[in-house]
């Protein structure tokens, strides 16, 4: 593209995304007498580290008091005992995460490999299509030193709008998570990213702990407003990260990092937020299952 044309485009995508984000802020004002979010919370299916069949998981996670669960796709679980699990357990699938979203990204310069991706969110979808879920989970792009920051930004686009179709058939959406991957690193810029598809079948499936390293997720909740899907829970510790390294503040328990719970529930209340929560840290067994339960509980609404 010219550089002529490039700003021209550039100039209207920034338009659009200012008129949403305006729209936006008239939602959140509306939005700001409601006292409380609602949240239904789960965790990842991998989690749950217990030596059990898949229906007796299921189930015990029901006893645990978790609304629902969050597969991987694919996996090398049989799809139909899952639907099973789910059916006799009584506990529901509302998502599937894109399992190969890493490996086969969707900004690689190697168009056989963004196929393989594109084939991996079909099937995503496909089997959050059969277990009833209603979103998958997609790290939209990776930005490293052969993918530049505008490449990736051009060929994740390219395509997911080969799978909108697809989404908009199965009426599963996209939900693009916020990771470490050097990508979409400002909410605005993140609006913009989902607001420029013009689909209501993409939005943001929004990581409240990976924020907590160089921002305030309070914020982000605040910008990306409705397009929030979904949320992931973790916690970060700033202390941590300065004495060992980046990742080494995820190691610390859920309500005892850096992350301003009560300011992140303020936060979801204001864009009316309901729906569901899970959890994405070490799982264990049933009494670490339990005590997980037990803090997400404690730190956000119910």
């Amino acid at each position: 593209m010219k550089r002529r044309a490039f700003i021209q485009t550039a100039g209207l995508g920034l338009a659009g995304a200012s008129l949403g984000l305006r729209q936006d802020a008239q939602v959140l004002a509306g939005a700001s007498s409601s006292p409380r979010a609602s949240i239904k919370k789960a965790v990842k299916f991998g989690m749950v580290e217990e030596d059990l069949s898949i229906v007796e998981k299921f189930r015990l996670l029901k006893t645990l008091g978790f609304d629902g669960v969050e597969m991987d796709s694919p996996s090398d679980l049989d799809r139909d005992e899952v639907i099973r699990a789910r059916d006799e357990a009584g506990l529901p699938i509302h998502g599937v995460v894109d399992s190969v979203h890493w490996n086969k990204t969707l900004s690689d310069p190697d168009p056989a490999v963004r196929a393989e991706g594109l084939a991996g969110l079909k099937t995503a979808l496909d089997d959050a299509r059969a277990y009833g879920a209603t979103t998958v989970l997609l790290v939209p792009a990776v930005v490293n030193k052969g993918v530049s920051y505008a490449d990736a930004y051009r060929r994740s686009q390219e395509e997911i709008r080969k799978a909108l179709p697809v989404a908009e058939e199965h009426g599963v959406k996209i939900a693009l998570e916020n990771v470490w991957n050097r990508f979409l690193l400002s909410p605005l810029e993140f609006a913009r990213y989902i607001d420029e598809f013009e689909s209501p079948w993409i939005g943001a499936y929004f990581d409240i702990g990976n924020i907590v390293n160089y921002g305030w997720p309070e914020h982000w909740i605040h910008t990306l407003g409705p397009r929030i899907l979904k949320l992931d829970v973790k916690e970060y510790s700033r202390e941590k990260r300065d004495q060992e390294g980046p990742y080494a503040g995820f190691r610390v328990e859920l309500g005892e990092g850096d992350c301003d719970w009560p300011a992140v529930r303020q936060a979801l209340a204001d864009i009316g937020y309901e729906g569901w929560a899970t959890a994405e840290i070490p799982g264990g067994d049933t009494e670490r299952l339990r005590d997980i339960a037990a803090r997400m509980d404690r730190i956000l609404p119910t």
